[in-house]
């Protein structure tokens, strides 16, 4: 048996609305990117919502809107997709990467609590914090708090009372990384709803998917309005023809992208439903499996998005030949997420080395994500359990 690691679930509704747009002049700027705005908006319950190319895209201008750039620093996620903390370094701004909850694997907020009070008093356990090639600069002269970028990863969402607070008390922008929640709730409120603005991605991994693009999500008049000039080349605010205002980017959402996210978020409900029942067969299927633990839902999670399915291995198993023997099988898997600070990249421009981040660097050794999507059959599921289970067994 071949198991797929990912696949978009796509249908009929889809294709005819796609087709309807082929039927028509208008393949960029027309209505069904404002049909899909408006629909966006009204299930995560913001006042705007703003189609974009890519959540890349999306969180660039995020921070655009917020102002950061050179000497700010950014407070953000070492576990995560690496595009998190590049669009800190598209705005000029440097990532300050906080440690993770070992549970959650989100931002600590209790963490990046002690971050905050240490870099604005200026204190010397400051220096620490910093990236490892920069901590011989003056404090208070070189860098300035300016924005927290929480990363709900895998569809789980971050503390975000505490985070709230924290921005509040320090001034700093909130900008959430909603690109693996979509349809997660917190304290009954959906992600997305919480911080200045919010950005969502539609890979065909995802919950929902347009292709390639991202959206976001913002109570914000202004910045809205600052969103749909900056992805259409820093045209007016009334997007008049060749008349550019400000510096902007081609970070436009085509209307086919728009039209299969149209039909995807019609089918929403189905489609969360539907990988809510993948993981309920994962969990029963895994649940006696030594040497496994399961993902974990934070108490305050009402509803969760499940974007992946990620197992911890324990310390004991090599993660590299589990790998590779399931794989044999047909059943591929991937280790989410390498820490993004050990990155090639990271490492070379900012001198981090293993042991920076120990909570980070201890859970990514163990995560392991299997085969993950709502097409998934129960009997696939089985085969996948049956199957890890039996390479587990063949270690120990």
């Amino acid at each position: 048996m071949n198991i797929s690691l990912s696949s978009p679930d796509i249908t009929q509704a889809e294709i005819d609305l796609i087709n309807q747009v082929l039927r028509t002049p208008c393949l960029s700027m027309g209505p069904m990117i404002e049909r899909f705005e408006a629909a966006f908006a009204d299930f995560i319950g913001t006042k705007h919502a703003v189609a974009v190319s890519s959540g890349t895209a999306g969180l660039h201008l995020a921070l655009i809107a917020a102002e950061v750039g050179e000497g700010d620093l950014v407070f953000t996620s070492p576990f995560s997709f690496v595009a998190s903390s590049n669009c800190i370094l598209y705005a000029g701004a440097t990532p300050v990467f906080v440690d993770i909850d070992p549970h959650t694997l989100n931002m600590d907020p209790h963490k990046l609590a002690e971050v905050l009070e240490a870099l604005t008093c200026h204190s010397q356990p400051a220096i620490h914090y910093l990236p490892p090639a920069l901590r011989h600069r003056p404090l208070a002269i070189d860098y300035r708090p300016s924005a927290i970028l929480p990363v709900h990863v895998f569809g789980q969402a971050c503390e975000m009372e505490p985070l709230m607070e924290l921005a509040a008390r320090y001034d700093l922008a909130l900008i959430e990384d909603a690109c693996e929640a979509l349809g997660t709730e917190y304290n009954h409120r959906r992600v997305g709803s919480f911080g200045d603005c919010a950005v969502f991605a539609f890979y065909p991994n995802k919950q929902m998917t347009t292709g390639e693009g991202g959206i976001i999500t913002t109570d914000r008049d202004e910045w809205a309005q600052l969103f749909r000039s900056l992805r259409n080349q820093g045209r007016d605010d009334c997007g008049t023809w060749l008349n550019h205002v400000r510096l902007g980017y081609n970070y436009r959402m085509d209307e086919l992208s728009a039209a299969l996210g149209v039909a995807q978020l019609g089918r929403i409900e189905e489609l969360l439903a539907r990988r809510a029942q993948v993981t309920e067969w994962y969990n029963q299927h895994l649940s006696q499996v030594d040497g496994v633990t399961l993902p974990a839902i934070a108490p305050a999670i009402n509803r969760m998005g499940w974007f992946v399915y990620v197992i911890h291995l324990a310390p004991e198993l090599e993660r590299s030949v589990v790998m590779e023997k399931v794989a044999q099988r047909g059943i591929p898997s991937r280790p989410y997420f390498p820490p993004i600070h050990l990155q090639p990249f990271y490492r070379e421009r900012f001198g981090y080395q293993e042991g920076d981040l120990p909570v980070t660097e201890r859970v990514a050794r163990s995560t392991l994500a299997l085969p993950f999507h709502g097409r998934l059959t129960e009997d696939e599921v089985a085969y996948v359990c049956q199957v890890l289970g039996e390479v587990i067994g063949g270690q120990r």
